[in-house]
């Protein structure tokens, strides 16, 4: 009984332990493989999902070919060659190859078409060919080998350098599998270098030399019938080339599609493995693992969705707001594996206003691009997406007319304007009310006159009117007083306004000359 109840607590303390274990003890364990060198990425993103002594030294072998083909293929795409040229087979297509090497039997003199040339070289693997291309592209092997090691240093591959252009065995001829990805995934983006590498049997037609040949594909991941490797057809694959010598092993180059997730692997430094049933080429054996594992383990995932509100940005002038929210246009995809937590990615917002350093503005319309942000994590970019306006925002009219107002006034011209009116209305003032006091003052001193000028005429005649005599005369002189007083009040008026205009003609200097 006792045995019993230790049991259950046992049972129940693993069972506990399980579930609170940090996911950490549930990382995703990579594939068992046994070549030297593995990279399988994601030919979407470019990115990196599983890597295996990805930088070191290796010799591609005839992995080499993806170069030589792809850089035909890119002068066929530029209009420096057509696929239709006729090519002749030079003395120099023997050059640096031994006798073991691998061959489509094309001898000195043989003419055939550039697009059978290719064709040879990537399904029959013929050194040969690769001399034959590079001799016509660069008009010899040298200038050929230099453009290819200019190319490599073009895609990124820093551990490369090619001596030849088929990968016969050379000791400086080397590369890494991650230059080699490099490489085959700029193949892989030519419709045409797929397009022959993905061929399975060909027939080149006869030439001046030989009958019609028919080629078939050394790759046993999309030949079914493959001599060489049979037993690997895998259905998803397409591509690419497969190469092998003693020092470089068992080396493929392919790529494989399923469920909207496509992959490139590059398997080096395989080997060949004596089994009862039979040999275990572990190039495509390891190539086939690591594309179930990825397929098994991986699922493109959103990392951020349409809908996920990312950063209110202050907005100015707003109605009823002072902000707007931007959201992902797209959503931004990873390939990544299924029980990994996607909140380890980090986010890098720019938002144009603030880049520019100036203020967003109403009214702003839904959807209008505000930013972008970008997806990444460890130094790798998996995608961005531009940030949009969730929804509109109106102006406020009264905000924008009193903005308008005051960046007028703060305007340099217009204050010194402003200023130039207030001193011209501040003269104008002063001169008025100058005008207007000395205008009475005047008034004053001429009344003043006026009244001296009136008394002194009024004694005169009071004088003369003691002198006269008699009645008649005092009537007379009374009139002639009365008339007198009369035309000297007229008299005085008119001197009054004379003497204003007069004035105001000398105060503004009307009668200067």
């Amino acid at each position: 009984m006792k045995k019993s109840k230790i049991l259950s607590y046992i049972l129940l303390f693993a069972i506990i332990s399980a579930m609170i274990m940090p996911s950490s003890a549930m990382a995703l364990n990579d594939p068992p493989l046994s070549s030297k060198a593995v990279v399988l990425v994601d030919i979407g993103t470019g990115n990196v999902l599983f890597e295996k002594n990805a930088d070191e030294k290796i010799y591609p072998a005839s992995t080499t070919k993806i170069m030589t083909v792809l850089l035909a293929v890119e002068a066929i795409e530029a209009g420096k060659v057509s696929l239709t040229d006729s090519v002749t087979a030079q003395s120099s297509i023997t050059t640096a190859l031994g006798e073991d090497g691998s061959s489509a039997g094309i001898v000195v003199g043989e003419t055939m078409s550039l697009e059978s040339v290719l064709y040879c070289a990537m399904l029959s693997s013929a050194n040969e060919a690769c001399n034959m291309v590079a001799s016509y592209i660069s008009g010899d092997i040298p200038s050929f080998v230099k453009l290819m090691n200019e190319r490599a240093l073009e895609l990124g591959c820093t551990g490369t350098n090619f001596r030849n252009t088929h990968g016969y065995p050379d000791y400086n001829h080397y590369s890494t599998a991650r230059d080699m990805a490099l490489i085959a995934l700029e193949a892989y983006s030519h419709p045409l270098f797929m397009e022959i590498c993905n061929t399975i049997t060909k027939t080149i037609p006869a030439t001046n030399m030989s009958e019609a040949r028919v080629i078939g594909n050394t790759n046993g991941l999309i030949n079914n019938d493959s001599e060489l490797y049979p037993g690997y057809y895998y259905e998803y694959a397409k591509g690419i080339k497969t190469g092998h010598t003693n020092d470089a092993g068992y080396c493929l180059i392919s790529s494989a599609s399923k469920d909207k997730i496509s992959l490139l692997c590059v398997v080096m430094g395989g080997m060949a493995v004596e089994k009862v049933e039979k040999t275990d080429y572990t190039n495509f054996s390891d190539s086939i693992s690591t594309y179930n594992w990825a397929f098994e383990n991986f699922s493109y995932r959103n990392i951020i969705d349409t809908t996920d509100l990312v950063k209110d940005i202050p907005v100015k002038m707003a109605k009823d707001t002072d902000y707007v929210t931007v959201r992902p246009e797209t959503a931004v995809q990873a390939l990544m594996p299924n029980d990994e937590d996607n909140s380890s990615f980090d986010q890098q917002l720019t938002i144009y206003s603030e880049q520019e350093g100036k203020d967003l503005v109403a009214p702003i319309e839904a959807g209008t691009v505000l930013g972008e942000i970008t997806i990444s994590r460890d130094g790798v970019i998996y995608g961005s997406s531009e940030l949009v306006a969730c929804s509109s925002v109106d102006l406020d009219y009264a905000q924008f007319i009193g903005d308008k107002i005051v960046k007028t006034l703060k305007n340099p011209l217009v204050i010194i304007f402003i200023v130039i009116i207030l001193g011209l209305l501040l003269t104008y003032a002063i001169l008025v009310a100058r005008y207007r006091r000395s205008k009475k003052q005047y008034k004053k001193e001429l009344e003043s006159r006026r009244r001296v000028k009136e008394n002194t005429l009024s004694e005169r005649q009071a004088s003369r009117n003691l002198s006269s005599k008699g009645s008649g005369s005092i009537q007379d002189g009374t009139a002639a007083t009365n008339g007198t007083g009369s035309d000297r009040s007229a008299s005085g008026t008119e001197t009054v306004s004379k003497a204003e205009q007069d004035y105001f003609d000398e105060f503004f200097g009307r009668n200067k000359k």
